[in-house]
């Protein structure tokens, strides 16, 4: 160490300082190096921007910081590349550029453009909508169950929603979620033209056109997304009638025909067996009672159907054959507007609540209310004086049917012997002449 007194050899020093310099030469190059790093991950300008590959170009007319994190943030649908973590607060458009190709705010998507994938960025998300009358509307779509629904592979999004095939989306304007399911149903026309006006001749449309907003459209009873076909199972549709009719379809749940559907029974009656699918008519009307005997013969009168289950297939036939089924025979030759009294099916058997006829007690409380409406003097045993749709036999009601045979043999024997006698006497009068 140099304390002042002995001469200073400043050659020694000189050199001693070259060398504390050429040392720090390595730390230096390190501090350099990261100090470039921090500037480069911190700070991107244009010229940067311009010194980089050329980056991606947005595919679509989205705009704005904001508007792009609602589809690329770290965890979305298309999510940014973890290196973008470095650029949190710079816009995308610093380095990414809108393809010369895209529409103009307002415009439809271009032809041949993905607008399905489009639509399916947000709407497969938890979006909602306020509307005006406070009610929210739910955006998000189960694109699963549209993709396996008879329209996923047919339809495009903007097919159905024209007035969203613009971007950015109009306003809607309506209250409630009522009225916007009534403004967007008519669509379903485009394409189901024939069905569409026959549910203009519907109970539903009138009770519709008298401003019943409850009424049901095709959502109601199709869904929207999820549409598939109507047999598809067949208890489906049943279930959509439930929506409205409550107590009707536990009624027939309880039936034995509601019971089979439930197993999806192809050969029972649903809903739409008797009442119609897109023209229902009311059950209230006479013409409906006049023809609900035809209805329950469309099966009951189906031999090869009926033999499946033991059922007899005369039952319309005998019913026809005695005097009740002969005056509903005359009136509908009238007029289908004739208020039938005489007994069809349903007064007898029930029309919801129909149960298995050996099932004798719910059927003979049927039969008496029915008699009584007419033969307001009837007693309990009053109903079992008809033998019902069977045919006397050996097993079924054995007196009656001996009665019967006895008659058969004594009516041709009687008028033969006396066709035998008259000939006889006409031999002799002719002899004796």
């Amino acid at each position: 160490m140099y304390d002042g007194k002995a001469p200073l050899d400043t050659g020694s020093f000189a050199l001693s300082r070259k060398t504390t310099w050429w040392m720090l030469l390595p730390v230096a190059a390190i501090g350099v190096a990261l100090l470039s790093c921090l500037l480069a991950a911190h700070h991107v300008g244009p010229a940067a921007a311009q010194a980089q590959p050329p980056t991606p170009l947005i595919s679509h007319p989205l705009e704005g910081f904001g508007d792009c994190l609602l589809c690329h943030d770290f965890s979305g649908i298309v999510p940014q590349p973890l290196s973008h973590r470095a650029y949190e607060t710079v816009g995308c458009l610093a380095c990414h550029q809108e393809s010369p190709n895209l529409p103009e705010a307002g415009a439809a998507f271009p032809a041949g453009s993905p607008s399905r994938e489009n639509c399916r960025l947000c709407h497969s998300r938890p979006l909602t909508m306020t509307l005006a009358g406070g009610e929210v509307l739910g955006l998000k779509v189960d694109l699963s169950a549209f993709d396996h629904s008879v329209h996923g592979v047919k339809l495009a999004c903007s097919d159905c929603h024209t007035r969203q095939a613009v971007f950015p989306h109009p306003e809607v304007e309506v209250g409630t979620l009522r009225e916007y399911a009534i403004a967007n149903y008519q669509v379903c026309s485009r394409c189901h033209f024939s069905n569409y006006n026959k549910t203009m001749d519907s109970v539903h449309y009138d009770a519709f056109s008298r401003g019943d907003q409850h009424a049901p459209v095709c959502t109601d009873c199709h869904g929207s997304h999820d549409v598939a076909r109507a047999n598809e199972p067949r208890s489906k549709m049943a279930l959509a009638c439930s929506s409205c009719h409550v107590a009707v379809y536990e009624e027939y749940g309880r039936s034995v025909h509601g019971r089979a559907l439930q197993e999806e029974n192809p050969d029972v009656p649903a809903c739409t067996t008797c009442h119609g699918v897109h023209n229902i008519q009311t059950p209230e009307s006479a013409a409906f009672r006049q023809e609900s005997v035809s209805l329950c013969g469309q099966c009951h009168s189906n031999a090869q159907l009926m033999d499946k289950y033991g059922i007899s297939a005369n039952v319309m036939k005998s019913y026809l054959n005695d005097f009740h089924g002969k005056t509903l025979t005359f009136y509908k030759k009238e007029s289908s507007q004739i208020w039938v009294r005489e007994p069809v099916c349903t007064d007898c058997h029930g029309v919801h609540s129909i149960q298995d006829p050996e099932d004798e007690g719910s059927i003979k409380a049927n039969l008496l209310g029915a008699c009584q409406r007419c033969h307001p003097d009837a007693t309990e045993n009053f109903p079992s004086a008809w033998l019902s749709h069977y045919e006397p036999s050996l097993s079924k009601a054995p007196v009656v049917y001996l009665v019967k045979v006895f008659y058969r043999l004594l009516i041709p024997f009687m008028i033969g012997g006396l066709m035998l006698h008259i000939l006889l006497d006409i031999w002799r009068l002719a002899r004796n002449r």
